[in-house]
């Protein structure tokens, strides 16, 4: 008992985070950006109607669900209620990705959030602000359907609370599901893993039409190296360890390949037609989310 209520008060504590964060941008251009794009969708890259009916996948029932949206053949076949999703039911949807991999655990310093709960707090966040523009919202690789108001917001925020969630994954890549033609993808990480692999994963997304964003989180010692002297470097995700008798000595080579391949996920991110957004742990959250909602408004006109 006394565990479920920790877990509660910490989503609380993380949604109510959340969402003042959203209360602080401004209303005037969230709005004027989802006017904007819902005024492009009625002329630009909609199905025509009729369309919509291209069966996409059967899903179990969840509570809220209509009873006219059972399948019951599909049902009979089993011991649980599925229901039948068609493509349009899912293709406007937006879905969040937030990387588990141990790497996203790293800070610098204690006064600063890791990576991890940096993440969670944006994916959270953007959530919320998408729920408040009227889009479907889902967290990717958690087997949740897109859905809209507070109730798509709770299942999110229980996912990102899940105590699954409390092992780190082995791989800081999204998972290769099938995802709906024409649903947006905001795939949140620190984008650590080779550019190859990162590249083909992203590819996979945009070869079948999905549109979406990199929210690349760093903390800045990541990228300026600014330790001193003799150190020992212990890798997060079993690569070992390293001692570095003078750190100093390899600061302007690190900084070359960290250029490096930060100018490869932007050739990605360009290839595709994606955004590629920056944020680091130590500045506040809200230029980030707002440059990744209207990105993926953009994308999505």
């Amino acid at each position: 008992m006394a565990e479920t209520a920790t877990t509660r008060q910490k989503g609380y504590l993380l949604r109510h985070e959340a969402e003042a964060l959203v209360a602080t941008l401004p209303p005037l251009l969230v709005e004027a950006e989802r006017v904007a794009s819902t005024v492009h969708q009625g002329v630009h890259g909609r199905r025509k109607v009729g369309q919509g009916e291209t069966f996409w996948q059967f899903r179990r029932y969840h509570t809220g669900d209509s009873a006219t949206q059972i399948d019951w053949r599909r049902s009979a076949k089993s011991d649980h209620l599925f229901v039948r999703e068609t493509e349009w039911e899912a293709a406007q949807s937006v879905w969040i990705w937030c990387d588990e991999s141990a790497s996203m655990q790293y800070r610098h310093s204690r006064d600063r959030p890791t990576k991890r709960r940096r993440a969670d707090l944006l994916a959270l966040a953007m959530a919320a602000l998408l729920v408040r523009s009227g889009e479907r919202v889902a967290l990717f690789g958690h087997g949740m359907r897109p859905g809209t108001g507070r109730l798509a917001l709770n299942r999110v925020t229980q996912a990102l609370l899940s105590g699954d969630r409390d092992q780190p994954q082995k791989t800081s890549l999204p998972p290769a599901e099938h995802l709906p033609r024409f649903a947006q993808l905001a795939f949140i990480s620190d984008f650590m893993a080779p550019l190859e692999e990162i590249q083909a994963r992203v590819h996979s997304y945009a070869g079948r039409g999905i549109s979406g964003i990199l929210l690349q989180v760093l903390d800045p010692a990541e990228e300026t190296l600014p330790f001193r002297g003799r150190v020992m470097f212990e890798g997060m995700e079993d690569e070992g360890r390293t001692l570095v008798s003078r750190v100093d000595a390899l600061r302007t080579q690190y900084g070359a390949r960290f250029a490096n391949h930060h100018e490869g996920l932007k050739d990605i991110a360009r290839s595709v037609g994606w955004n590629l957004i920056v944020h680091h742990t130590d500045v506040p959250p809200q230029k980030a989310l707002l440059s990744a909602y209207t990105s993926l408004a953009k994308a999505e006109a």
